[in-house]
Parts: C-alpha cells; structure tokens; sequence
C-alpha cells in the first residue's frame, strides 16, 4: 500500500462538472462583499458541486445548501454536514477497497452496464464490488461516514471515466488498463450548514435567509441525465438501463432547462424571502450548439430582478468547462445583484402570489 495515498485527499473542487464556478469564486465573492451589507445568512440554492456555498462557510454563521440531485446532496453529507466519524475507520475500509485483485471479483451491475463503455472493466469490476459491500456495510457506519465513503468513490472514479467529463455518451476508443485507488475527500464539517435536496422552487417558500444565490441551469442539459451514473451509485436502486448511454428512466428533470424556465425564474425569486439576490448567468444563448442554447435571456432575467428592487449587472470575461465540441465566441459570465424592495415585489408580482 502506498502511504502518499492516505496522505492525499480530494478537495471539493476536483470533481469535473458542467458550469462548476471555482475560478469565478473571488470575482463573485469580491462583488458581493462590496455590494451587501450586513449579510449573515446565505443561501446556495442550486448548488451544483457546492464550491459556492463551501465560500459561503468561510464567511457566514448559516449557510444553506440545495440541490436536487442525490449524488450532490452526498458530496454536501461529506464535505459540509455534522455527524460523528472517524477519519481512521473510514481510511482502513479504502485501504482494504484498494488492496482487491479485480481479476478474482465476479461480474456485477456496474461492471456489466458500465464496463468496456464508460469504465475499464477491472475498474467497473472493482467499483460495483465496492458499492456493493458498502450497501451491506451501512447499518455499521455513521450517516457520515457513509457520504465520505460514497463522494471518496465517485471522487475517485471521476478521472478515470472514459467520458469528456459528463455521461451523456462515452469515448468510442479502448480504454487503458490501469490499476483503480480510491481516495478520501478531503472531509470538514460546519456548524452552520443546513442540506437539503429538493426543488428550488418549493424550498424558496421555506427559506429566510439574508442573501440567496442562484445559479440555475439556463440549458437544455438535464444535469440529472448528465450524471445519471453517480445517481445511479449512489441510490443503487439497479434499475433496468436503456440506450447507449445505458441511462435508467428519466428522474429529477428540471423545468429551467425546458421552455417553461422562464416562468419557473419569476415564480422562484417573487417567493425568497431574501434582502438579496445575486444570480449567475453566461451568455450561451449565442452559442452554436442547440443543446447548449439559454432558456432564458439575459434581457429577461434584468427584466424579472429589476421588479423585485434595484439591480446592479457584473460582467467578466470567462472560458468555461466545455464537455464537447460546443464553441463559445466571448463567452462572458454576468452576476446580477439585486437589493430586494418587498414592496415593489410584492406589487410586480401579485397575480403569482395571489396564487
């Protein structure tokens, strides 16, 4: 066993993810800091890979995190949440994971869909066993202990995924033979979290928070479909798969990425109950690919933040991670902060809250 193993951990910005806004994290910040005032509470509710919200812990005594897909909600579980854990149980269990001979393990459901496609399929082998003696391992681990062990898992396959960084479709190439080490995240906790998995949506109509930010998907790419494979893992419900891509039935579609996103935007932010709002947006509406076209303009969304109270517009210029071929000409990323005036919301938006 290599010692440097247990010496290393994944931080929470490792884990490749479509519109991840880890180099965005100071402009964001920085912007916020100047433009808020006496902000105690936030809220990250569409937090994708969390790195927003893992800011927001440095800084503010609550921080509320969401997000709707169940492979999210452990990486928050294991990075974020409370709970009792031992770093040293949970290290001996990966050093006994990473000490498998995948020539000796049998073929199971990962290594059957997964394997020859978007794994090795001694990787694939390993993972399904892995998974597996983790499900039967449950009742003896901590709800923490078990998040670490989960985003430990999909942390460390995540590079070894013979995909341009989603599960939309695999490379069609042979995939290199090499030796499958799994790895711990790098695991915190913080008193002032609060995790939840839900639609953002309904959550607005719960929340009482000081600021909330709001980075929803503005295309048609359904992110649960994107990374149905880690929602796959971490539910291991082993459902039928269909399709190339060997993706289950369709769960956890988003309307923001369908024709009614608009309408979804204007309910979400008349309902948060926030002094402000601070949305991200980029301009891929421009861009050549359809899939990768905006919902939502961004003439619309000045328009929707402009009637809940004054609204300042940020733009920087930013080269995202692209998972295609997609072609972005000055691509730009754009923060909205609006300063919410409940009144003139309240008004604006009276038919939507009458109902």
């Amino acid at each position: 066993m290599d010692n440097s193993i247990e010496e290393r951990r994944f931080s929470l910005e490792s884990r490749r993810y479509i519109g991840c806004k880890t180099k965005l994290l100071d402009w964001i910040f920085d912007l916020i800091d100047e433009y808020t005032q006496d902000v105690c509470s936030f809220c990250d509710i569409f937090a994708g890979t969390g790195v927003v919200a893992h800011r927001a812990l440095q800084q503010y005594r609550r921080v509320v995190v969401n997000d709707f897909l169940y492979s999210n909600k452990v990486m928050y579980q294991a990075f974020f949440g409370t709970g009792e854990w031992s770093e040293a149980k949970v290290q001996a269990i990966i050093n006994d994971f990473n000490a498998l001979n995948p020539s000796i393990l049998r073929e199971n459901y990962f290594s059957k869909n997964y394997g020859g496609k978007f794994f090795n399929n001694d990787t694939a082998k390993t993972v399904g066993y892995i998974r597996e003696r983790l499900q039967k391992m449950k009742p003896t681990l901590t709800e923490k202990e078990y998040a670490v062990m989960l985003a430990s898992l999909i942390y460390s396959i995540d590079r070894r995924a013979n995909t341009l960084g989603h599960f939309d479709a695999y490379i069609k190439k042979d995939i290199i033979a090499t030796p499958f080490m799994m790895q711990m995240v790098d695991a915190k906790s913080y008193d002032g979290v609060e995790i939840h998995q839900t639609d953002a949506n309904q959550l607005a109509r719960c929340i009482d928070v000081d600021l909330t930010y709001l980075d929803p998907p503005y295309n048609s790419r359904q992110y649960s479909r994107f990374y149905h494979v880690y929602e796959n893992l971490v539910q291991w419900k082993k459902p039928r798969l269909h399709g190339i891509a060997m993706k289950p039935k369709a769960e956890n579609m988003s309307e923001y990425c369908r024709s009614g996103a608009l309408a979804a935007f204007t309910d979400l932010v008349s309902h948060i109950n926030s002094r402000y709002l601070v949305v991200s947006y980029n301009n891929t509406y421009h861009s050549k690919s359809n899939s990768s076209a905006n919902k939502i303009k961004l003439e619309e969304i000045e328009d929707v933040l402009n009637k809940c109270g004054e609204t300042r517009i940020f733009s920087h210029q930013f080269n995202p991670f692209n998972s295609g071929k997609t072609e972005f000409d000055d691509h730009r990323e754009y923060l909205f902060i609006t300063e919410v005036d409940d009144e003139r919301r309240n008004s604006s938006f009276a038919p939507i809250l009458r109902g």
